[in-house]
C-alpha cells in the first residue's frame, strides 16, 4: 500500500491504536525529503500490515509545531499506541529496513510496563 497523506485532524486516530504506524514529516521543498521519499514508499509495499503516513509540515504547520518538529525530514515510528522511535534525516533503505525489523521485535508488553513504573515514579 502506499503511504497515506493525512493531516492534523487525522494524525491522533492514525497512530493510536494496535500495530505499527511510520509518520514521515516532510516539505516539497526539502531535498533531502525527496529521496526519502521512494524509500519510504518501497518500504510501504514491503510492509502492508503497517500504517505508513505522510505529513507535509507545510500544510500541517500547527501539528509540526506542536509535535517539536524542527527537522525534516523527520520519521516518527509507533507501536500500540507507544512512541518508539522519532529521529530527524533521511534513512537509506537497508536502515530503514532494520527499523522496521527492531519494532517488530519489541516486547511491547516490557515497554508497556516500564513506562507505567516511570509514570508512577514521577507521580510520588
Amino acid at each position: 500500500m502506499a503511504p497515506k497523506d493525512i493531516t492534523g485532524a487525522e494524525f491522533n486516530q492514525t497512530v493510536r491504536g494496535e500495530g505499527i504506524t511510520l509518520v514521515d514529516f516532510w516539505a516539497s521543498w526539502c531535498g533531502p525529503c525527496r529521496r526519502f521519499a521512494p524509500i519510504f514508499e518501497k518500504a510501504a509495499e514491503k510492509n502492508p500490515d503497517i500504517t505508513f503516513a505522510k505529513v507535509d509540515t507545510e500544510a500541517e504547520q500547527e501539528l509540526a509545531g506542536a509535535l517539536g518538529i524542527s527537522s525534516i525530514p523527520t520519521l516518527m515510528v509507533f507501536r500500540d499506541d507507544v512512541l518508539v522511535y522519532r529521529e530527524a534525516g533521511a534513512l537509506p533503505a537497508p536502515a530503514l529496513e532494520s527499523l522496521i525489523t527492531q519494532v517488530r521485535e519489541l516486547d511491547m508488553d516490557e515497554i508497556k510496563r516500564q513506562i507505567a513504573e516511570e509514570q508512577a515514579a514521577a507521580e510520588s
